[in-house]
């Protein structure tokens, strides 16, 4: 089937065809060559989604070389993620009217320059930017990756697998990171975390405006710059006071005003959509449940599994005494099995329909993750590995099939937008997981150590804020009191770690109940 072919969906009477040109002088239109777009799109989606991750394990050794403040040190890992995912509707739609290849280009270059700012800086402020500068780079880069494949691939059977393709590689991004991360660190000072993405983006440049189509939308209308700003300072807003809320200091002043600043100024974004001939983001898709309970749906999985994640390396590391390379290598499976789900992902969605496959996803990654309260202190790597398999298989079937209806919906010439809302739904919702399961985590694991039997007062206190700090300060104590307190902060986090579990399951359980909506059978264009 050709790459431009395009069958009007029923959705779609009175929507003006969108205007589209090839870069370079060949396109999608050649046959194959719409495989050889998504190569190029999946390559740099793997970059963004490694640059979520990848500096994790290497706080320690950024805090040992350029001494940050604990407020700079925090501003060095939350800003990327806090400004990629304040920007994904500005930039999304911005695509939709001046060309998703133009954005997505300069994104690529944005991206390579503020690697390699990043690799070189020496003093926190300097890294603060440059981690600020890839979070612009990869709002540019991850709605375009999507709209454009949308529109490479009209055939919305061919366009499951390429969006089972794309998804798969977003996990394999994320999970690589710390395994990336920890091989790195072991052989190399901790800003060649930023070099690697250097010689892919240099190709990925000529290789983007050769291959890449270039298209925009409808063109109605001007860019409602004004509601692009008010949708971006909104979520940039909700988004640190999401972070702030799992924070040591929840209901500060800086945690309150600016999420309520942030939802005044969403909602103040949502009247103007309203009112507007010509919005940026058409509201009306969020009536539609392909469009709307899929949006739900990423929120809900993201929120259920980022904040695990981040426990779940912990447990590993502090709990089972794992390197962060061994980390990285036992969360291996969870990545292979998501690529499989992924690639299958196409003939499950065709042969099952939305709303089974994404609520079986679900209930998948509820069991697993309800089976993973059996693990306490000593090592199960053969229980561990089955756990992390169906916990791959199931979070991967549900955001495919999220994705591919959230997708399938929407109307082609807004493509960017749409694609903007599913990856602003999915930061949103890994941000509000870290926020929740963190706190969760803290509200079990600080009780049970302050109150544990042969602790001095004062260490517990110290030592209540996380599992690192407690062995930190046991090691400071030494002789019976410091092992009394090593046990019991152990003791307490796999206490903590349980609780979270559950949490996560109730979350995900939500979730199947929610994908009921889903329309039984996949549409057809």
């Amino acid at each position: 089937m050709s790459g431009t072919a395009t069958a009007r969906p029923r959705w779609a009477a009175g929507v003006p065809r969108q205007r589209q040109r090839t870069g370079g002088g060949r396109g999608p239109a050649a046959g194959a060559n719409r495989w050889a777009v998504l190569v190029v799109l999946c390559t740099s989606l793997l970059l963004v989604a490694v640059d979520g991750t990848v500096l994790h394990v290497a706080v320690p050794a950024v805090s040992e070389d350029l001494r940050p403040g604990p407020i700079q040190l925090l501003w060095i890992v939350d800003v990327y993620p806090l400004v990629c995912a304040s920007l994904l509707i500005l930039f999304g739609t911005l695509g939709d009217r001046v060309g998703r290849r133009r954005v997505l280009l300069l994104g690529y270059g944005l991206f390579g320059l503020a690697s390699a700012l990043a690799a070189c800086a020496g003093q926190p402020e300097v890294l603060i930017a440059a981690r600020a500068l890839l979070g612009v780079g990869g709002a540019m880069i991850m709605p375009a990756t999507l709209s454009i494949l949308r529109q490479v691939f009209p055939d919305r059977r061919e366009r499951a697998l390429a969006i089972g393709v794309w998804s798969a590689v977003a996990a394999v991004g994320a999970a690589a990171g710390p395994l990336l991360g920890g091989f790195l660190l072991e052989h190399f000072w901790w800003g060649s975390v930023f070099l690697i993405n250097l010689p892919l983006m240099a190709v990925s440049l000529p290789v983007g405006r050769w291959l890449l189509p270039e298209s925009t939308g409808d063109g109605n209308g001007p860019w409602d710059v004004l509601g692009a700003l008010m949708a971006a300072f909104g979520l940039f807003g909700v988004v640190l006071g999401v972070k702030r809320i799992g924070g040591a200091e929840p209901l500060s002043l800086l945690t309150l005003v600016p999420a309520a600043l942030g939802a005044a100024l969403l909602i103040l974004f949502v009247r103007r959509q309203r009112r507007r001939e010509h919005p940026l983001v058409d509201l009306a898709l969020f009536a539609r449940p392909a469009f709307g309970v899929s949006v739900g749906c990423i929120v809900l999985a993201m929120l259920a599994l980022v904040g695990l994640e981040l426990v779940a390396a912990q447990y590993l590391q502090l709990v089972l005494g794992l390197t962060p390379l061994e980390t990285g290598m036992r969360l291996l499976p969870l990545t292979l099995a998501a690529m499989a789900a992924g690639l299958a992902g196409s003939r499950v969605l065709h042969r099952f329909g939305p709303r089974a496959m994404v609520a079986t996803g679900f209930l998948l990654t509820a069991a697993a993750v309800l089976a993973l309260t059996a693990m306490g202190r000593e090592d199960r790597p053969a229980f561990l590995v089955g756990c992390f398999v169906v916990l791959g298989l199931g979070l991967e079937t549900t955001l495919f099939g999220a994705y591919e209806s959230m997708l399938g919906e929407a109307p082609e010439a807004a493509a960017g937008g749409a694609a903007a809302i599913g990856e602003t739904s999915y930061q949103l919702g890994a941000g509000i997981g870290i926020a929740l399961l963190g706190s969760v985590m803290n509200a079990a694991y600080a009780p049970a150590v302050t109150g544990a039997s042969g602790v001095p007062g004062a260490a517990g206190a110290a030592a209540s804020h996380s599992l690192g700090e407690a062995y930190e300060v046991a090691a400071r104590l030494g002789g019976a009191p410091g092992a009394a307190l090593r046990t019991a902060a152990r003791d307490a986090f796999v206490h903590g770690l349980h609780t979270t579990l559950v949490v996560s399951a109730v979350i995900l359980l939500a979730g199947a109940v929610a994908a009921l909506r889903l329309p039984r059978t996949a549409g057809s264009e």
